[in-house]
């Protein structure tokens, strides 16, 4: 299979070896895994980039309320930008967070700038797994 220069193949995350060696992902794979990256990636966890990340899975023993929602979407927003630049058009990113007891739900949806596909994804965190 030959490979496009605007849907190359991307190793996947977190990194998996098969029988014929690295595991790879499809570019929409990947946006998907950078943006996993982000959300579950506590803010200091990674040496070299302690920026990186937001913690989500933290943010669900906060209140519950507008305002937590509006700082998680300002750091995503902020954190997705840096990290998928070149990948999505940075007009096209919407973030929204909400939340009822002890989940908290983020919904982003994105346009892929190479191929021009638009994405759509959810995400639940409760704090009681």
């Amino acid at each position: 299979m030959a490979t496009q220069l605007n849907n190359p193949d991307f190793m996947k995350f977190p990194l998996q070896i098969g029988a014929d060696g690295g595991i790879t992902s499809t570019r929409r794979k990947h946006v998907r895994e950078q943006i996993e990256q982000v959300l579950f990636t506590y803010p200091g966890e990674r040496w070299f980039r302690p920026e990186f990340g937001v913690g989500v899975r933290a943010l669900v023993f906060e209140p519950n309320n507008q305002a937590l929602w509006e700082v998680a979407k300002k750091r995503l927003l902020a954190s997705l930008n840096e990290s998928l630049a070149g990948e999505v058009e940075p007009s096209s990113l919407e973030i929204e967070v909400t939340g009822e007891d002890e989940k908290l739900s983020v919904t982003i949806a994105y346009r892929l700038a190479t191929i021009n596909h638009t994405e759509r994804l959810e995400f639940a965190v409760e704090g009681n797994p």
